[in-house]
């Protein structure tokens, strides 16, 4: 059973033991096979481990699979989620909210902190580009040396890094939003995760089950697809991967009635493409400059998922503009799961 601490910024931090099967992993297609195989070769190996993926992939649970296939399985499972709305608060997570004891050659961390929680196991730090450059040092002089002041006492670090980042993290690392000698302790391995539009073959077996763990979310008989209805399912390219499949599967099982679900039921939960409408002018250039800027942004938004650091990339802007942004056009911020 997992055991999980909900701290401050409960989005933000995550304490817990890996369960065991993760749901990106289902699948036979070649794409997910070679991402079996890495794994294989980097769970015994003490070193960092890099894994690339779009969003919507779900990388805490490669991360967590890792982890229960390490030497270190039995130790804590720790993930910081670095794209945190409160940037300025992700050294104090990692490092510890209270000042060193005393000066010293090694980098000081307190009991607090999420390093000292995850001494022995592994650090997923998930979306690893996110976090401020500062923080990015210290945590390359710490992968470095092997060693951390506790209280004023050296102690080996006995953690492994696991991060995630976009699969432009080269581009990245060249801009320097992330700093090359994190990189280097970081990409001791590397695994690419598939997007699902590249293994398409494996998305029966995942919204099969997706559904079953549904159905015994919400308390209802465990249902099946048609065989229809699954190739309706497989047959969508799924740009948000696995999230956006899964919060359709949850879509349509929400609303399950007494039979195997039918094309009829998963067709109102897809969002196909349609057909513009007609375009009638209204309003003068500038009621129509912001209608579209307010549209725009909000697709942007709901595309990644309100997460604003993507959104920003996106439309070329930074995130304080952003937001300031979407405070102008009267566009909700509030971050939206599913």
């Amino acid at each position: 059973m997992a055991d999980t601490l909900m701290l401050t910024d409960a989005s933000a931090l995550r304490l817990a033991r890996p369960t065991g099967g993760a749901l990106e992993l289902v699948g036979h297609s070649p794409a997910i096979t070679r991402v079996h195989e890495l794994l294989r070769r980097a769970a015994p190996l003490d070193v960092g481990v890099l894994l690339t993926a779009e969003r919507g992939v779900d990388v805490d649970s490669v991360a967590r699979e890792l982890h229960g296939r390490s030497r270190r399985a039995a130790a804590p499972y720790v993930a910081v989620e670095c794209d945190a709305a409160d940037a300025s608060r992700l050294g104090q997570v990692l490092f510890g909210t209270a000042l060193p004891v005393a000066p010293t050659d090694l980098e000081s961390i307190t009991p607090d902190s999420r390093l000292a929680a995850a001494r022995g196991g592994t650090l997923f730090l998930q979306d690893v580009t996110e976090l401020p450059a500062a923080v990015q040092s210290r945590l390359a002089r710490i992968a470095r040396d092997g060693e951390v002041s506790v209280d004023g006492q050296s102690l080996p670090t006995e953690v492994r890094l696991v991060a995630s980042a976009a699969p432009a993290v080269d581009a990245d690392v060249h801009t320097h939003r992330l700093r090359s000698e994190l990189f280097r302790r970081l990409a001791g391995v590397r695994i690419d995760l598939p997007a699902l539009r590249d293994r398409q073959e494996d998305v029966p077996a995942l919204a099969s089950r997706l559904l079953e763990e549904a159905c015994a979310r919400y308390g209802l008989p465990q249902r099946a697809f048609t065989q229809a209805a699954l190739a309706l399912v497989a047959a969508v390219s799924w740009p948000g991967n696995v999230a956006e499949l899964r919060q359709t599967i949850e879509r349509v099982a929400s609303e399950l009635g007494d039979h195997d679900i039918q094309v009829e039921q998963v067709l109102p939960a897809l969002h196909l493409q349609r057909a513009p409408a007609r375009f009638v002018p209204t309003g003068n250039l500038r009621e129509a400059r912001l209608r579209f800027e307010r549209d725009y942004i909000s697709a942007v938004l709901q595309h990644h998922d309100w997460r604003m650091a993507d959104a920003a990339q996106t439309l070329g802007i930074q995130r304080p503009n952003l937001y300031r942004k979407a405070r102008q056009l009267g566009i909700p911020v509030t971050r939206i799961s599913g």
